[in-house]
């Protein structure tokens, strides 16, 4: 079993900042495949950004220059700094950890960019 604890979600002007945090827990091998996802009112869940290995990245376009993501191993963390934040941006984001036979969610953070 792994359980996944996001926070950092909140609301925030337009061009604003938040910064995202996951905390993983129990039967966690590596933090190299973790991502993170939204979903938005009405709309399917989707991919925002992802650890494809030790080293490799994956952006969706929309937020290519404006979010990065970054681990702590130490800590089991995944974070994901968000920048030049934009009202499209507004969803419920989750954290993911995949594997095999399982794919593991969090409950989800509210992030709502409004002025």
């Amino acid at each position: 079993q792994v359980q996944l604890v996001e926070s950092g979600g909140g609301l925030v002007q337009p061009g604003g900042s938040l910064r995202l945090s996951c905390v993983a827990s129990g039967n966690i091998f590596t933090l190299n495949l973790m991502g993170w996802y939204r979903q938005a009112p009405g709309k399917e869940r989707e991919l925002v950004a992802r650890f494809m290995g030790s080293i490799s990245t994956k952006y969706a376009d929309s937020v290519k220059g404006r979010f990065t993501i970054s681990r702590d191993n130490a800590k089991n963390t995944v974070y994901l700094q968000m920048n030049s934040l934009k009202p499209e941006d507004t969803a419920v984001y989750y954290c993911n950890y995949p594997t095999v036979s399982v794919n593991y969610w969090g409950q989800g953070t509210q992030v709502t960019v409004s002025s």
